[in-house]
């Protein structure tokens, strides 16, 4: 990047420091090696093909030495001082491909909707956004390279992509009659392309508690151009019963922490003090926090005000190979509300946990809930098929004669005997009639024969 061009760059993120802002990742420079058929750029004497159905502008930085080229349909090359193209033979260099042209690849190939493509400016060390917000909000500044060519596909939707404000050669686009004209003239459609819209406005969040992204619509194409390179399908997390937080893509290991709110909540001021109160700590390293406003589910009995159509959503990832660190911190911040929820603007807290590594051993799956329910299955299983085997086999033995039975006229004393696991003790029998009773405490069995067997909730 030359002096001019990191001077422009520089202007445009001072005055870009109090808003979001998403900054545009790749090019269609000549002198980048990724944009060529084989990750190199042509070596001198080579043939260069660009589509020839395509439209590009091309940053040439060099001086390149060609032996033939192959024009796009439409486009433009746009050189910087000292850079152009001279006529060479042939070349010889066995390592350039033996005489096969150097392809440039489809320009078209970048798509707004693909978080991978975008940078967000402020990120600090620790943090993450989910996949929805990696592309740009409603309220965001959206920065393309200054001195850099590029091209952008707006989407198949007929429906706007609204920003608050474009920066493209130089400019910055506030109102949409500008960016309209932009987008229409030969320089905005040589870098702008497909059926999709683009419009601005200045809408930036002035809300201190956070603004929702506005982009629940947009998430079918953000996430069909996340998982292209996947055959559209997602990883499998390394987790049991792992965790979809709103706005991402593909299941997560970790937990959700769902903050509701007051007007006097603060999305800055709590984004920072779990950056310096918690994500500096040992144990807390391998962690990684989006931190955002999202939509709320309605639910029975909700509070009328604007506040229960929103929460703050706090995603714990666990990156590193230790577990358990998302659930730890995830109590943290829950004993953080608890003590220091007024103050925050806090009035509420939820906590959702990933389960055990897929691959732990025996024990890590005895911890599934999942697990627990087989078990308690398999046990009520058991019981009922011993409940229907004995009475088939005492009738047996009774009619064999090696069975006899004596009736309650045959028992002794007011009292009752039970024996189970606590021992034979006795208890008094209400009335003093004869009878049976449970011995008193916690009651795992159910008192019909074949029911499901449920373990007692700890107090």
């Amino acid at each position: 990047m030359g002096a001019p061009g990191r001077l422009l760059l520089w202007l445009q993120l001072c005055a870009l420091t109090r808003a979001a802002y998403k900054i545009w990742v790749p090019n269609t420079d000549f002198d980048a090696a990724d944009n060529w058929s084989q990750n190199q750029t042509p070596c001198a004497g080579a043939a260069v093909e660009f589509p020839a159905d395509k439209m590009v502008s091309v940053l040439v930085r060099e001086g390149h030495r060609v032996s033939d080229m192959l024009l796009p349909l439409d486009g433009e090359f746009v050189l910087a001082s000292g850079a152009g193209f001279s006529a060479a033979d042939t070349s010889s260099d066995l390592d350039c491909g033996a005489g096969t042209p150097a392809l440039f690849l489809d320009p078209d190939r970048f798509s707004w909707h693909d978080p991978l493509l975008w940078r967000t400016g402020d990120v600090a060390h620790g943090l993450f956004s989910v996949d929805t917000e990696r592309v740009p909000c409603r309220h965001d500044d959206v920065v393309f390279p200054a001195d850099g060519s590029f091209r952008v596909g707006l989407g198949p939707r007929a429906r706007p992509l609204r920003v608050s404000s474009v920066w493209a050669l130089g400019q910055k686009f506030t109102r949409d009659e500008d960016l309209a004209a932009f987008l229409a003239s030969r320089a905005g459609r040589l870098r702008f392309h497909g059926p999709g819209a683009l419009s601005v406005g200045p809408e930036a969040c002035a809300d201190p508690s956070g603004c929702v992204c506005g982009n629940t619509e947009e998430q079918p194409w953000i996430c069909a151009a996340l998982l292209q390179p996947l055959g559209g399908h997602c990883p499998q997390a390394a987790c049991h019963d792992a965790l979809r937080p709103e706005g991402q893509c593909c299941d997560l290991c970790g937990a959700i922490v769902s903050l509701t709110h007051s007007p006097a909540f603060d999305l800055e001021q709590y984004r920072a003090r779990l950056l310096h109160n918690f994500l500096t700590l040992p144990q807390y390293q391998e962690l990684q926090v989006a931190v955002s406003k999202v939509p709320r589910p309605p639910r029975p009995r909700e509070a009328t005000r604007a506040e229960a159509d929103t929460e703050i959503q706090v995603v714990l990832l666990e990156t590193g190979s230790e577990t358990g660190g998302a659930g730890r911190l995830a109590r943290a911040l829950l004993a953080d509300v608890a003590e220091h929820g007024e103050a925050l603007g806090v009035l509420s807290a939820t906590v959702q946990e990933s389960g055990a590594p897929i691959g732990a051993g025996s024990a890590a799956g005895l911890h599934r809930p999942g697990s627990l329910a087989g078990l308690v299955g398999g046990v009520a299983g058991a019981l009922c098929l011993l409940l229907l085997v004995l009475p088939a086999g005492a009738l047996w033995l009774h009619r064999t004669g090696r069975l006899r039975y004596s009736g309650p006229e045959q028992e002794a004393g007011p009292r009752a005997r039970e024996a189970g696991p606590w021992g034979s003790q006795e208890f008094p029998l209400s009335g003093g009639g004869g009878g049976r009773m449970r011995p008193p405490g916690r009651h795992w069995a159910s008192t019909t024969p074949c029911s499901m067997w449920q373990a007692p909730r700890s107090r």
